[in-house]
């Protein structure tokens, strides 16, 4: 059985939980924090998490990992069948996380870990950022599902990356960057109304609730 390696705290985590789910996909958790490398050995060869073990060995990084879960259990599909409709859900799935949720993170450490960030990083982070929501406005189409009729693996990432992003950009600018695009609020509500992504939520709270001394290490 495949085993999911990390913690339920993690955005990237619940991304590749949430496919297997919605998957039907048979896995067992095994709970590993980013603190302990050492444990995580040869599985994650850069120290991150998620990772999954399987049959052939293990596999890291959350986009090979969304697309190994798509090839290996292909129904039902997470990807549309058009090669150019496939193309534009990793482009969104890009997006999310590079010019997202990778410029937020940057400013985790002051708006939720009691640490510093230079007037530098925030001006930047926010530069970023601007581009970042700018082009998710561009790619998005609520229709009602992010990109399309279907739901796909990006709906997963935002799900995951989306609330990030508006209390960060709040915490450290005073407002939710992401306010603006009205169609955000009820996708996430439609979103919350199914099972699953109903249950990863709730044991990322559980998650979080536990383990404030271990998060953002």
């Amino acid at each position: 059985m495949m085993q999911l390696c990390g913690v339920a705290a993690s955005n990237y985590y619940n991304k590749v939980k949430l496919a297997l789910l919605e998957k039907g996909v048979a896995f067992e958790e095994v709970e590993v924090w980013t603190d302990e490398k050492q444990r995580m050995g040869i599985d994650s060869p850069a120290g991150k998490i998620p990772y999954i073990r399987t049959p052939q060995g293990p596999l890291s990084e959350s986009l090979a990992i969304s697309d190994y879960i798509e090839e290996t259990h292909p129904q039902p599909p997470m990807y549309p069948g058009d090669a150019y409709a496939r193309a534009k859900v990793r482009e969104m799935c890009v997006v999310l996380e590079l010019y997202m949720e990778l410029p937020s993170r940057r400013l985790y450490p002051l708006a939720f870990f009691g640490g510093t960030v230079s007037d530098d990083v925030k001006a930047q982070a926010k530069k970023d950022l601007e581009r970042g929501v700018n082009a998710f406005k561009a790619l998005a189409r609520f229709a009602p599902y992010l990109m399309g009729g279907q739901l796909t693996h990006a709906d997963f990432a935002a799900f995951v990356h989306l609330p990030l992003v508006s209390m960060t950009t709040k915490i450290i600018y005073g407002a939710d960057m992401l306010e603006g695009i009205a169609e955000i609020k009820p996708y996430m509500k439609m979103l919350k109304d199914r099972p699953h992504f109903q249950a990863v939520d709730a044991a990322r709270k559980q998650c979080v609730a536990g383990a404030a001394g271990r998060i953002g290490k």
